[in-house]
């Protein structure tokens, strides 16, 4: 299978440079959520590409039907294929991405040129999320039968600060085009799929310890889902001796589609050119 072919319909390749960052969108989420930012680090001199989580960019249903190896599967896949024909290959990825780019960093660390997170997210304890629902009420639901039943429905801000591009959001979410939803992705996200992401999270945490690749932390002081907590404990418990920090406000949870992410994508092309710069010169 050729990489393309691992991609997907819907993932992207940019770029002809030996230098690459592997992208990994979010959960409910699709590679066009990583495509302007994509675009303006191929144009910064890498290459880059997004392939589609499993069971993404499909129905809920199916989505309902994968689990979290699956997710970190499909990816590894792609990260292994890349390995042949790129130089060095970065690993960005957007909130639950972003585990799965500490997962890939933990298990191939000579191999992952660096790591870089957007949106990291360990606890949902954003200002958008009420206490209850952190508490009380997520863990009856994951931890019971109501879990096969019951789902999360994201409400505005959606994640994003820029009043026109949330409109856009809202626009399609109005719509209910099936066909669009599975472009952009879901908003309505069923419990079995939140607690397989709780999953995700807790082999993400454990595998902080053995993440030594260059780190790049990126994360909005406003942001509606994750906290800074989220980059505190990255900071705190990775063994990279390399660890950049890049906390930047008017933006909310996803900074790839927001307000500042021009200014995210061109401080990430210059982490990834900056570590390349010291290995191979």
């Amino acid at each position: 299978m050729t990489l393309q072919q691992m991609i997907g319909e819907n993932g992207f390749c940019l770029g002809h440079s030996e230098h690459a960052v592997l992208l990994v969108h979010g959960l409910t989420g699709t590679p066009a959520e990583m495509k302007h930012y994509g675009k303006q680090i191929a144009r910064k001199g890498l290459s880059v590409v997004c392939p589609v989580l499993a069971g993404h960019c499909a129905s809920v249903n199916e989505l309902s039907q994968t689990n979290w190896q699956q997710w970190l599967a499909s990816i590894e896949e792609v990260f292994l294929e890349m390995r042949k024909h790129y130089k060095s290959v970065f690993v960005s990825g957007l909130s639950m991405g972003a585990l799965i780019a500490l997962l890939l960093a933990a298990k191939y660390p000579s191999e992952v040129a660096g790591v870089i997170l957007l949106s990291v997210t360990f606890f949902y304890d954003g200002w958008n999320i009420p206490a209850f629902k952190q508490r009380f009420l997520l863990p009856l639901v994951l931890y019971s039968p109501l879990r096969y039943f019951m789902q999360w429905e994201e409400t505005a801000p959606y994640g994003i600060k820029c009043e026109r591009t949330r409109a856009m959001v809202a626009a399609v979410l109005e719509n209910k085009d099936v066909r669009t939803s599975e472009k952009i992705g879901y908003f309505k996200t069923p419990a079995t799929v939140i607690f397989q992401s709780v999953k995700l999270i807790n082999a993400a945490r454990k595998s902080l310890p053995h993440v030594s690749s260059p780190v790049l932390i990126v994360h909005s002081t406003e942001d509606d889902m994750a906290s800074l907590k989220n980059a505190y404990v990255v900071e705190k418990e990775v063994s990279s001796p390399r660890i950049d920090t890049f906390y930047i406000g008017d933006t909310y949870h996803v900074v790839t589609l927001d307000k500042r992410k021009d200014d995210i994508a061109k401080r990430s092309a210059e982490f990834c050119l900056s570590v390349i710069k010291e290995k191979f010169s």
